[in-house]
């Protein structure tokens, strides 16, 4: 996949982003870079191959340090709600968006 400056005009605008004209052969010679480095990663067959819980897991055995899931901070949902418009259940209300 590769991107034409067409594109990278309109992905500008959707941004609101206003690009002179040599930062957007910047950006379109960056971004197609990107493409095709995400091409060369998906051509490579993992076929077999086990995924990594760490890259350093490929060079040595690690173990990985995990704390205990424990509270550590104090129910404030009262506190924090008490500004809110409108709320049910502990829940915020808010307008319906989406018809």
């Amino acid at each position: 996949m590769s991107l034409s400056a067409s594109d990278i005009a309109r992905i500008a605008s959707l941004a609101r982003l206003q690009l002179a004209p040599d930062e957007s052969e910047r950006m379109l010679s960056q971004i197609n870079g990107f493409f095709d480095l995400v091409e060369r990663m998906r051509s490579v067959d993992t076929a077999g191959v086990e995924p990594l819980a760490h890259p350093v897991a490929a060079i040595e055995d690690i173990t990985l340090r995990l704390r205990e899931d424990v509270v550590s901070e104090p129910d404030n949902r009262e506190a924090n709600q008490k500004s809110a418009p409108a709320v049910e259940a502990g829940l915020f209300l808010v307008p319906k968006v989406i018809e």
